[in-house]
């Protein structure tokens, strides 16, 4: 009996491929004039603005200069500039006001202090970019890093694996090289259609493969296993096979390695000036990493850093270069080729992965996440009888080129690898989140001055993301989302980084310059008192599975993201940090169309504590109020420093996170107080 179908998950999307930069992450869609205007005013919130201006007009006579300026100065806490667009402070400027962006909720970035070294910034990135779905049967896609870049993302990740040879009919030009031909793939898609997921795993990596564990391994220091089909170096006039770029021991999709490279090349710096960093994942033959080196040395020519600014130093001496120093640069993170014999003892490292089917078969929920394509969760099971393949050797040509991000395995704080100042240690959410009970001062002294990276847990299968927000608060730099998933994590991710360059300057109690121990002092905590009060919506998008206006139910719910108690002070974190809503969360009643009108609707949050504006986010979420699952219509998520208060236009982004015209019209209170 064949599998049924995966149910669609509505929280993932491809990539966006006609203007990517319109879609949330963090780049440029929130900084748009086409993001932040409007082409008219509907008719509710045309009234409520009238209402407004007369209430305003009278308390300040907004047709004075003096009354304009000091109604932008003490309600809108807006700059003077703003009344330019005002003039003589009619009804129809103060409209224009409204409609042209500048009453925007959103408090513009600050432009980024370029002079610290790199490991003070956090850095918008990605996890298993080359995914555009699940993490087990979904397309590997050149298509997802361009999208990426074009919002904003400035760490992306690529897993590579050795490739097979073309055929002998395939073309030589370079066309030709960047895929099997599709003669050649239709055949073997038939010829695997019938086979069992182990059967098609082994076929598809030329040996039994095994899902591994949960915590993703780095490559060990152990040789390669001789194999006899060994793929051979490339030789003049002669085909060869090039690495390629997949979820490993899943049945995702591939893509060429080099087509991966071209794709970066061409879109790393179309946005941001600001540097990118690739994280590797190698499983490839010594004889393939010397193809990768190749490919990106070719492709990444005049942005590779492939040497240290100051050449004379050793990979253990150099210091990691300012922000400013790297503009325009690709830096390469990969783990570094021992310096001991390759027999020495070395433990490997978590990484990112690997969908591992042992877990799977203890999952009740595996059906509904393994689309029919892999046939059933009992195969999935017995492949995980076979025994896991061998890691990759790195290279010494392969390794160099971790020039200032050399990764590390994590074993503890006082690991002679824990000094050098240009490495890197990657660590599951699962891991840190121990780290963070049992070491909190020694991983938030560590972060100040070194980098770590985030990423999700293998058990992710549906492509669900982290909390960012609990590991930007350690001091993690590098939190990797899945940005194809539409959910909390990557909202926040938006809200962090919204119109700047991908990378944000940590607070000052965060930075490698300052002598605090522990997050719990780095910045100051306070109490919050939040006011929102609703007076109207306009073309608010309708979500996914609605077609009829008439039946959407809008309701805004809203949730604070807060540092814990338990968080703050090193303990085990409620939930272990899988919690998807907000600390805090309420929500306005439901209305109707995609104008409604909200009557002035109140929601309050009343002396919260534990606040770090830096570090405190707040989600708007639409909702269609429905019988059994209420869906999401729209969104939209501020860093608390950043939300502006006065009478104010909330933009939108749709369920699938591209920006709207649609708005809330809302006036914000917000009163931040000394902690007591």
């Amino acid at each position: 009996m064949a599998a049924p179908a995966a149910t669609k998950d509505s929280k993932l999307g491809a990539p966006k491929l006609d203007e990517p930069q319109l879609q949330a992450g963090g780049g440029s869609a929130s900084a748009t004039a086409k993001a932040r205007t409007l082409d008219y005013l509907s008719e509710n919130v045309a009234q409520h603005l009238k209402a407004v201006y007369e209430d305003v007009n009278k308390r300040y006579n907004l047709g004075t200069k003096e009354g304009l300026l000091k109604w932008l100065v003490e309600e809108q806490q807006a700059p003077q500039e703003d009344a330019e667009l005002l003039k003589d402070g009619s009804y129809s400027h103060f409209a224009s006001y409204y409609a042209s962006g500048l009453a925007n909720v959103m408090k513009p970035a600050a432009a980024v202090e370029e002079s610290y070294p790199i490991s003070n910034y956090f850095i918008s990135s990605s996890h298993n970019t080359y995914l555009t779905g699940n993490q087990l049967t979904s397309e590997s896609s050149v298509d997802a890093y361009k999208n990426v870049l074009l919002r904003g993302c400035r760490c992306v990740e690529i897993d590579v694996w050795d490739g097979e040879p073309p055929s002998s009919s395939s073309s030589e030009d370079e066309a030709g090289n960047l895929g099997v031909p599709k003669a050649k793939k239709d055949k073997k898609k038939k010829d695997k259609s019938e086979l069992g997921l182990r059967k098609r795993l082994e076929l598809r990596f030329g040996r039994k493969g095994s899902p591994p564990s949960e915590e993703k391994k780095e490559p060990s220091q152990s040789p390669p296993q001789e194999t006899t089909d060994r793929i051979q170096p490339w030789r003049s006039n002669s085909f060869r096979a090039e690495p390629r770029v997949l979820h490993g021991y899943t049945l995702t999709k591939e893509t060429p390695f080099r087509a991966v490279c071209a794709v970066i090349r061409d879109y790393a710096f179309v946005t941001s000036n600001l540097p990118v960093i690739i994280s590797l994942e190698v499983h490839t033959s010594p004889e393939q990493q010397g193809i990768m080196v190749e490919i990106m040395t070719e492709y990444w020519k005049g942005m590779l850093v492939d040497l240290p600014l100051d050449p004379s130093k050793s990979s253990e001496e150099i210091t990691l270069p300012s922000l400013k120093e790297l503009e325009n640069k690709i830096l390469v993170k990969v783990k570094r080729a021992p310096s001991k014999p390759a027999d020495a003892p070395f433990k490997p490292a978590p990484t990112t992965l690997q969908a591992p089917a042992l877990e799977l078969k203890k999952s009740s929920s595996t059906s509904s996440s393994v689309s029919s394509t892999a046939s059933s969760s009992d195969e999935a099971a017995r492949a995980a009888n076979a025994p896991p393949a061998p890691k990759a050797k790195i290279t010494a040509a392969l390794g160099k080129l971790g020039v200032y991000t050399g990764a590390y395995h994590f074993k503890s704080f006082d690991q002679p690898e824990a000094k050098i100042p240009t490495h890197v240690f990657s660590l599951s959410e699962k891991s840190l989140l121990e780290v963070h009970e049992t070491q909190q001062a020694a991983l938030f002294g560590h972060n100040k001055h070194f980098f770590m990276r985030a990423y999700p847990k293998g058990l992710r299968l549906n492509s669900s993301n982290i909390d960012p927000s609990l590991f930007w608060r350690a001091g993690v730099q590098i939190v990797a989302l899945n940005w194809q998933r539409w959910d909390s994590g990557m909202m926040q991710n938006e809200a962090m980084f919204a119109g700047t360059s991908g990378w944000v300057l940590k607070p000052e109690g965060y930075r490698s310059t300052s002598k605090e121990a522990t997050q719990k002092t780095a910045i100051a905590h306070h109490n919050l008192d939040l006011s929102i009060e609703f007076l109207a919506g306009q073309d608010i998008p309708l979500p996914p599975s609605e077609d009829d206006p008439k039946d959407f139910k809008p309701y805004v719910k809203i949730e604070l993201h807060v540092e814990k108690q338990q968080e703050r002070e090193g303990e085990s974190v409620p939930g272990n940090g899988k919690s998807k809503s907000g600390e805090y969360k309420k929500k306005t009643k439901s209305q109707r169309t995609p104008n409604p009108d909200f009557g002035r609707e109140v929601i309050k949050f009343e002396s919260v504590k534990g606040v770090t504006e830096e570090l405190t986010f707040v989600r708007f979420k639409v909702m269609d109020d429905e019988r059994i699952h209420d869906d999401l219509a729209a969104w939209a998520c501020f860093r608390l420093d950043r939300l502006q208060p006065g009478v104010r236009m909330l933009h939108l982004y749709d369920a699938n996170g591209v920006v709207t015209k649609g708005v809330l019209f809302v006036r914000i209170k917000k009163t931040v107080s000394a902690a007591k």
